[in-house]
């Protein structure tokens, strides 16, 4: 009998053992990730624990999905708040782990959010900023350049549609992926005035412009002047600032280029034609600044505007040679024979 009832518990065991081996086989070897590989995980808005669950299912992060359900129930995810955002999950890991980095710390941020880099270097203007911008977070082109452009916007940081160029100042960023065009025009505008401190406030007012917007708008006439020799920045600010105070028109090549568009790139020799263009812009025809920045520049360059160097020059012209500096003189006369041989040295190019 004692021999039955000893062969009887082995099989109830046995049977147990099969019942849960499933069970035994996770406390024994915890749940895991099934991706041999590194899987980046990109969501565009904060998800609930279903669109969560179907993603990872569906990036073939995990194969049980009933399974995962379980350990989010037993995290409590459905009561808690889940951030969207970049992710990357790294092969063979916690299941638990994973889930519990998509929730939202105090930052506002997913525990294991990862920032993503943003550049926006050598835009011309906001549809290029838009452009750059929008391979690099969710928010897409469209809804950037019409949030930058919206009257709202414009009303709220104080620049006219002109002026809105002013406001991004181009460098490496880093954002969260699933940054919107009301969140990133945010972020630059707190770059915006971190960079103008009470220091370079009071610089403005000492070279004689009014604002911000107008020392960005004379920085990228002096950059789309020179992008080559980083020496001459203060030189030709100055240069500028001298013109002004002189009531002399600019007369900037770029800025007719501007308002031509694209349809002057790679154009080497520029005429009179070109600067008979009626636009707000061409400093060949309006007295002072442009109503805003022919381009998006570096904060460098605003600062050699700020900083200008001491020299009296009215005039610049391009050395008949590839250095990409500049002969500067004060003299108008000596500026026609720079011209001139500058010129004849074009010609002898072509």
């Amino acid at each position: 009998m004692a021999k039955k009832l000893g062969l009887l518990t082995l099989l109830v065991v046995i049977v147990l053992a099969a019942l849960n081996y499933k069970s035994i086989i996770d406390w024994i070897r915890p749940n895991k990730t099934v991706n041999d590989l590194e899987v980046k995980i990109l969501l565009k808005e904060d998800p609930d624990v279903t669109t969560l669950l179907e993603t990872l299912y569906g990036k073939k992060v995990i194969d049980d999905l009933d399974k995962a359900k379980e350990i989010a129930n037993e995290l409590g995810l459905d009561k808690k708040e889940l951030a969207g955002g970049k992710y990357v999950i790294l092969p063979g890991s916690r299941v638990e782990k994973v889930l519990n980095g998509f929730v939202k710390g105090e930052n506002g941020r997913g525990k294991n959010e990862i920032l993503v880099n943003v550049f926006f270097n050598s835009c011309r203007d906001l549809n290029d900023v838009a452009k750059n911008v929008s391979t690099c977070i969710s928010a897409d082109s469209t809804s950037l350049i019409d949030f930058m452009l919206a009257p709202e916007t414009l009303s709220k940081y104080g620049f006219t549609a002109q002026q809105m160029p002013a406001l991004i100042l181009p460098k490496k960023y880093e954002m969260e992926f699933d940054t919107d065009a009301a969140e990133f025009v945010a972020f630059m505008a707190a770059q915006f005035r971190d960079f103008w401190t009470e220091e370079r406030m009071q610089k403005l007012q000492t070279i004689g412009l009014k604002s911000p917007s107008q020392a960005v708008t004379l920085a990228s006439i002096v950059y789309s002047e020179q992008g080559k020799v980083h020496e001459e920045w203060p030189v030709i600010a100055k240069l500028y600032l001298n013109r002004i105070d002189k009531g002399m028109k600019l007369q900037s090549d770029p800025t007719f280029k501007f308002c031509w568009g694209h349809k002057l790139d790679g154009v080497q020799r520029l005429t009179s034609k070109h600067r008979e263009i009626n636009c707000d812009y061409n400093t060949y025809q309006i007295q002072g600044l442009p109503p805003g920045p022919i381009c998006i520049t570096p904060s460098v360059v605003v600062d050699a505007v700020l900083n200008p160097a001491k020299v009296n020059y009215l005039f610049m012209c391009a050395k008949p040679d590839f250095s990409g500096q500049h002969n500067f003189t004060r003299s108008g006369q000596q500026h026609i024979k720079n011209a001139n041989v500058y010129q004849k040295w074009l010609a002898e190019q072509l």
